[in-house]
């Protein structure tokens, strides 16, 4: 048997604040971070299990001590088991009494154990020389919900019902495999529209982006409404009547207010409107979604555990889905997640705004059309151009679509140079 003899963890931040990358209403400073964390066995092959949590700078370090606190746990343990069931796994984590009681699921603890959960996923995905969306989508449907924690989800979904999406898709699976390694899943780009780009580099991440085939562009809003109406309008005539257009507010408005600023943009024909209220506050959400409509209401990057998710479906205060694959307590959880979606019909946009969510969410994506939804109709994976060299395995974006990794793995790998490099030291080293 294998054992797990360490958690090794890193508080890892990129200066992104120096050039405005991921700026926005919300955070017009951000540093893209991650709390990183290897899980280290006594095994001969090698392995390690690579995952992380996402910041954006200050706290992360909070972040890596949450994950520290997982070493108790873990190391010690024989791994074999806690890959053979990891719907246990994930539920004797995440249903910790002590540790629950800090959320309860919710919070920087529930945010370490996704970490670790994705680290062991990693693992068991190596171990079966397979792509994590493809060692999800290769299960069975009782495999799949074996993986799930219907605790508070009934009313909404049961395991039966979820038995019976996965299998309504299982006839499917094989072509739509063959579809994702042909063409690709479609994406999104923010790249042009972090707020604190000029208006001239804003033309420019435009033009690149239709000629990179991106059918959808994201613009951040919500500081100033002439200055949102003046970079609306410069984006528009870069790309064009028949490029999509989506806008994100990161939480910036009341109710009320949201209603009146995204009105006043409506000209735009957005596709959507993205956090216009805090992500909390399912009613609010219900009530600009009713207001704005048929511009549709997005949000799920900062839900913090499926039970928001599923309320948000109920209320039908969203038209759009946001997952995020480090936001919640790992790929269990996002399983869940998506099964929600799927059996209220809302499409599933992931988010990937940030150091090494690209790389992480195509899995979950890729998998979901694969067993779960079946369709990539209306669904875009978000996509911004930085930081990608830093990754043992890159995203690989052609034509405007996420081409499938295929190395083995949940794709989280960082480059050791990189993790050294970008170690935080109290101050940036590059500027």
């Amino acid at each position: 048997m294998t054992r797990i003899v360490a958690l090794d963890t890193a508080d890892i931040r990129f200066p992104t604040s120096l050039s405005l990358d991921g700026s926005d209403a919300m955070n017009p400073d951000p540093d893209y971070s991650a709390a990183y964390l290897r899980i280290l066995t006594d095994a001969d092959d090698g392995i390690e299990g690579h995952a992380f949590v996402f910041t954006i700078g200050r706290g992360n370090d909070v972040q890596v001590a949450a994950i520290d606190v997982l070493t108790g746990h873990l190391v010690g343990r024989e791994l074999e088991p806690l890959l053979d069931d990891m719907g246990e796994t994930n539920r004797w984590l995440t249903g910790d009494s002590q540790l629950r009681w800090l959320g309860p699921e919710k919070g920087v603890m529930h945010m370490a154990i996704g970490a670790a959960i994705n680290a062991l996923w990693d693992i068991k995905a190596k171990r079966a020389g397979l792509p994590l969306w493809q060692l999800l989508a290769r299960l069975t449907p009782e495999e799949l919900v074996d993986l799930v924690d219907f605790r508070y989800l009934t009313n909404a979904l049961t395991r039966d019902e979820a038995l019976e999406l996965l299998r309504t898709a299982e006839p499917g699976r094989r072509e739509r495999e063959q579809a994702l390694l042909a063409s690709g899943y479609p994406a999104y780009t923010t790249s042009p529209g972090w707020l604190g780009y000029s208006d001239e580099k804003l033309t420019r991440l435009c033009r690149e982006a239709v000629a990179d085939g991106f059918a959808q562009i994201k613009l951040k809003v919500g500081a100033d409404l002439d200055d949102d109406l003046r970079r609306l309008r410069t984006a528009r005539a870069v790309v064009g009547p028949d490029i999509a257009i989506a806008v994100d507010a990161n939480q910036r408005w009341e109710p009320d207010e949201a209603i009146a600023w995204i009105g006043a943009l409506a000209e735009f024909d957005l596709a959507w409107v993205e956090e216009p209220t805090s992500p909390d506050d399912v009613l609010g959400h219900r009530q600009i979604a009713q207001a704005i409509a048929p511009t549709r209401v997005s949000t799920g990057e900062h839900a913090h555990n499926r039970v928001m998710v599923k309320q948000l479906l109920q209320a039908e205060a969203i038209g759009v889905l946001q997952i995020d694959a480090v936001r919640v307590a790992g790929v269990n959880e996002n399983i869940a997640i998506l099964l929600l979606a799927a059996k209220f019909g809302v499409p599933v946009c992931p988010h990937a705004g940030g150091v090494g969510l690209c790389e992480a969410v195509q899995h979950l994506a890729m998998f979901d059309f694969i067993a779960v939804s079946g369709t990539r109709d209306g669904r875009l994976i978000e996509y911004v151009d930085h930081l990608h060299e830093h990754f043992i395995v890159p995203t690989d974006i052609r034509g405007g679509a996420y081409h499938p990794p295929l190395a083995p793995g949940a794709g989280m790998e960082m480059k050791a140079e990189s993790r050294e490099t970008y170690r935080w030291r109290g101050e940036h080293v590059h500027a």
